[in-house]
């Protein structure tokens, strides 16, 4: 039987901490469980650096782990100080910009990707975190699906170095399972790869990173909040009614007390459809205007409109982004929509506190 993370918390649960009645999960101690073939790794969360229990807590899960899985496996386990689980996750980082959507296919994996290149095109130094882990499609949008990462070892841990293309630092779970194969996780399986992409990536220095979200509201939003201080949001949305309808939830927990991360603005993509030999012409498909409509009657801004042009879905289909062609009108459409984001940006950050890490409150 394949370890995995739950199986590590549920023997933990039997671990004690000293003078309390509570276990050392219970307590949320246990952090960061890793799981690499025969290798177990996390840490432990003390309240203080030298807080006297350390050695024997740390001793007390070892033998627990041994006593259940056997000696085969090689357990590593790090204690830290709660001060220094504060410290910033990604420290160069300067903008974590989060890619949402209301439902799936609205296109917000190609708006993501386009807006990535566009950022990079203008010279910024731009990372992106495919967060959409049960159906990752950035690797086939820069033709990057064989793509595998290597590891660097830095300080003693092993680093994902991102695949880079187009100017663009890339992680996606789609690196690291075969193309064909379903990804059948339940949530916390699925949010502690997530973690790992964003901790364990070799990020550097950046002006953005950002971040691919599944379309909805689930536990990979709540499992980002928590592990990242997002800047601002953009919430991608089709001009159709029941495209609109799931945006207003998105915004809703974006702007919820417990989330509180800023929206920066909506796309309104598929606005219409431009054929590209006629470049005059706009067909309204999915309805015109319900995007700019509902970012007036919210009270966010919009960010642009993006038609339904062939070349972009081409572009998609064959890992050559359309924004890539910064003198096509496409090209012009991407470049426009990623300096409204960093105005919005720039905004925001002049107006607003830094967001701070979603708290998960301790029973």
């Amino acid at each position: 039987m394949a370890v995995i993370p739950k199986n590590i918390t549920d023997i933990l649960r039997n671990v004690i901490f000293p003078e309390s009645k509570e276990s050392v999960v219970d307590l949320e101690m246990v952090q960061e469980i890793r799981i690499a073939g025969s290798r177990i790794s996390f840490t432990l969360v003390f309240q203080k650096d030298n807080d006297p229990n350390i050695q024997a807590v740390s001793e007390a899960c070892a033998n627990e782990i041994e006593k259940e899985l056997g000696k085969e496996y090689d357990i590593t386990i790090t204690p830290k100080g709660i001060h220094r689980m504060k410290a910033p996750v990604l420290p160069g980082v300067k903008n974590i910009i989060a890619v949402a959507s209301g439902k799936g296919g609205v296109g917000k994996s190609t708006i993501t990707a386009n807006l990535a290149v566009a950022l990079a095109n203008r010279g910024a130094k731009v990372g992106l975190i495919d967060a959409d882990i049960f159906g990752p499609t950035i690797p086939k949008m820069f033709g990057e699906e064989g793509a595998h990462p290597y590891f660097e070892k830095i300080e003693g841990r092993d680093m994902i170095v991102p695949i880079e293309k187009y100017g663009v630092k890339i992680l996606s779970i789609g690196f690291f399972v075969k193309q064909d194969d379903a990804l059948i996780w339940r949530g916390p399986i699925a949010s502690n790869a997530l973690k790992q992409l964003i901790v364990e990536g070799l990020w550097g220095e950046l002006d953005y990173i950002l971040i691919d979200l599944p379309p909805g509201t689930s536990d990979i939003h709540l499992t980002i909040v928590q592990t990242l201080p997002v800047t601002g949001s953009v919430i991608v949305t089709t001009p159709q009614d029941v495209a609109l309808a799931a945006v207003i939830k998105g915004v809703s927990m974006f702007k919820s007390k417990a989330v509180d991360v800023p929206i920066l603005g909506i796309v309104e993509n598929m606005a219409w459809f431009t054929p590209e030999e006629l470049p005059g012409n706009k067909y309204y498909i999915f309805g015109k205007e319900g995007g700019k409509n509902l970012a007036e009657k919210l009270g966010i801004p919009l960010l642009g409109q993006v038609p339904i042009v062939m070349g972009i879905r081409e572009g998609g289909d064959s890992g050559i982004p359309a924004a890539l062609d910064q003198e096509s009108p496409m090209g012009l459409c991407f470049k426009n929509l990623a300096d409204n984001v960093i105005q919005q940006l720039e905004f925001r950050n002049l107006n607003l506190k830094p967001t701070e890490r979603v708290r998960v409150k301790k029973r």
